[in-house]
C-alpha cells in the first residue's frame, strides 16, 4: 500500500502537539490483517472507535452508541480516515482544540477472522476480552454505515429494558426494632427518577412513567462519564440550597419545564443533582432479584460521582441515629431497606418503610 493511506491521518494532526503516534510519509508494512481495537473516545462528543487492521492501516469507524451486543440492535458507524497500525495500543489524552481532542482508553482489542470484505460490506469474526462473535459492516451512504452483531447474544445476555417501574416505601412510625436487618438512607425528597444509561446516553423517567430526559439535562454527562456500562438507577432528582441542603422551592423551579432554550437557562441558575440510590440492571443482567445489599455493592462499585450526581450514603442498622441525623439536617426522613430485600418493580412494598422526623410526622 502507498504512503497516501495515512495522508489524511497526517493532515489532520500535528506531532508536536498531540500525543498520538504519527509516522511520517512513507510507505506503510503490511501485517496479518487479523488485529482489532476497540477505543473509548471522550471527544466532543463520546464515542468508540472500532478499527481493523487491514493493508498494513487500521481501517476505522466511530460509533457513537458502542459496539452492540444485542443482533436485535444496530448500531449507526461513520468510517473515518485509516490510522496507523501502532494506533491499536494509543492510550491518552489529546489536547483540547486538536483534531479529536478528549481522552482515549483502550476498551477492548484482540484478533479477528475476515469472512467478507468489500466496498460496501466487511464481515468479521471477533475475538476480544469483552466482545466475540460474528458482526458484520454495512455502508447506508457515504461515510455512514450500520454496525450489526450476527451472533446470539452472549450467554445470559439481556437487553435494556424499555422501563422497570419504581419500588415504593410503606409509610411507618419508628424505626424497626429489627434494626440489624435494615440499611437506612435519607429521605431526599425530590423527584424520583429512573434513568436508563446504554452508550453513554441517559433517558429518564418520572415515578408516573413520564420521559423526562429532556427536562434535566444535568444527567448528560453522568452517562457519559459512565462510558460503555449500561444500567438502570434508581434515584432522585434534587436542587441543593446554598449550604448543600435539598430545597423544594428550587426544584419546582426545574419541574414540568419544556423548550430547550428555559431548560438550558435554568439548568445554569438552578442546577439539579441526581442522588442514585439503587442499581436494576447492569451490563446485560438484571438485579431486581438480587438482595439490596448485593444491589448496594453493585452501585457503589460504580463510583457514581461528578458534579451533578452522587451516590448518597448508606448505614447497615442504627437507624435510630441515622433519624436523628436527618432531623438535626432539616430532612423530611429516612427509608429503611430489608438488607435481603428484593427489588419489586412497580410495587410497594413494607419491604421498604419510609420513616419520616418529628418535624414532618402527620403532615
Amino acid at each position: 500500500m502507498s504512503e497516501d493511506a495515512l495522508s489524511p491521518y497526517r493532515a489532520k494532526r500535528d506531532p508536536a502537539r498531540t500525543p498520538e503516534p504519527v509516522p511520517p510519509p512513507g510507505s506503510v508494512s503490511p501485517g496479518r490483517d487479523d488485529t482489532f481495537v476497540v477505543q473509548e473516545h471522550h471527544a466532543s462528543a463520546l464515542h468508540w472507535d472500532f478499527r481493523l487492521e487491514r493493508g498494513g492501516v487500521l481501517v476505522s469507524w466511530a460509533v457513537p452508541k458502542g459496539v452492540p451486543l444485542d443482533p436485535a440492535v444496530n448500531r449507526l458507524a461513520v468510517q473515518t480516515e485509516d490510522h496507523p497500525v501502532s494506533y491499536a495500543d494509543f492510550e491518552g489524552d489529546i489536547a483540547g482544540g486538536e483534531y479529536g481532542g478528549g481522552g482515549v482508553s483502550i476498551w477492548d482489542r484482540g484478533t479477528y477472522e475476515t469472512e467478507e470484505w468489500t466496498d460496501g460490506k466487511v464481515k468479521v469474526v471477533l475475538r476480544g476480552s469483552r466482545v466475540e462473535g460474528r458482526y458484520v459492516l454495512f455502508r447506508t451512504g457515504g461515510s455512514n454505515w450500520m454496525m450489526h452483531r450476527m451472533s446470539p447474544p452472549p450467554a445470559g445476555y439481556l437487553p435494556l429494558p424499555a422501563r422497570v417501574g419504581p419500588m415504593v416505601a410503606t409509610a411507618a412510625r419508628a424505626v424497626p426494632e429489627d434494626d440489624e436487618r435494615w440499611a437506612y438512607e435519607m429521605a431526599w425528597g425530590g423527584v424520583r427518577a429512573e434513568v436508563h444509561v446504554e452508550g453513554g446516553r441517559p433517558t429518564a423517567w418520572s415515578r408516573d412513567g413520564i420521559d423526562i430526559t429532556a427536562t434535566y439535562p444535568e444527567l448528560r454527562a453522568m452517562a457519559e462519564s459512565m462510558g460503555a456500562t449500561q444500567a438502570v438507577l434508581d434515584g432522585v432528582l434534587v436542587a441543593l440550597d446554598a449550604v448543600g441542603r435539598p430545597s423544594v422551592g428550587l426544584l419546582r423551579q426545574r419541574m414540568d419545564v419544556t423548550g430547550a432554550a428555559r431548560v438550558r437557562r435554568l439548568s445554569a441558575s438552578t442546577p439539579v443533582t441526581f442522588l442514585v440510590v439503587d442499581v436494576l440492571h447492569l451490563d446485560g443482567r438484571s438485579t431486581t432479584e438480587r438482595p439490596y445489599r448485593e444491589r448496594r455493592a453493585l452501585l457503589e462499585g460504580l463510583g457514581l460521582a461528578g458534579p451533578s450526581w452522587r451516590t448518597p450514603p448508606a448505614w447497615f442498622g442504627g437507624g435510630a441515629a441515622v433519624l436523628t441525623a436527618a432531623r438535626e439536617q432539616h430532612l423530611d426522613g429516612v427509608v429503611a431497606k430489608q438488607i435481603e430485600s428484593p427489588y419489586r418493580p412497580g410495587a410497594r412494598s413494607r419491604a421498604w418503610l419510609r420513616i419520616a422526623t418529628p418535624r414532618t410526622r402527620g403532615t
